[in-house]
């Protein structure tokens, strides 16, 4: 079994940063793909960026050049950057653990935390 914890969201205005923390309990990091998914109220789960084991790293469209995922496995910590910040940002975000890297694509995972808000403000 494997917990996960997010923390780092909160309120910000368009063009902020943000770095949001995911920290695990449990099986160690090294075992799993990891990576960000989000939800806006009325939508789907929705993938946002992954990093492989061997710390591959792949990123939505609207992630990429903006966002940077990367994880510390000896800390079973993951994070998410998220530079210039726009309004359709905002959504919950949660922290996947998966065997299998193509599940976090599709908005699946083994694993997921309780999320972390992150409201962008115009």
């Amino acid at each position: 079994q494997v917990r996960l914890v997010e923390s780092g969201g909160g309120l910000v205005q368009s063009g902020d940063s943000l770095r949001l923390s995911c920290a695990g309990s449990g099986r160690t990091f090294g075992n799993y793909a990891m990576g960000w998914c989000r939800q806006a109220p009325g939508k789907e789960r929705d993938f946002v960026a992954a990093i492989s084991r061997k710390n591959s790293t792949y990123y939505s469209d609207s992630a990429k050049g903006r966002f940077t995922i990367s994880r510390d496995n000896a800390a079973n910590t993951v994070y998410l950057q998220m530079n210039n910040l726009k309004p359709e940002d905002t959504a919950v975000y949660y922290c996947a653990a998966s065997g299998a890297l193509a599940e976090i694509f599709q908005g699946y995972a083994d694993y997921w935390g309780q999320g972390t808000q992150v409201t962008v403000s115009s």
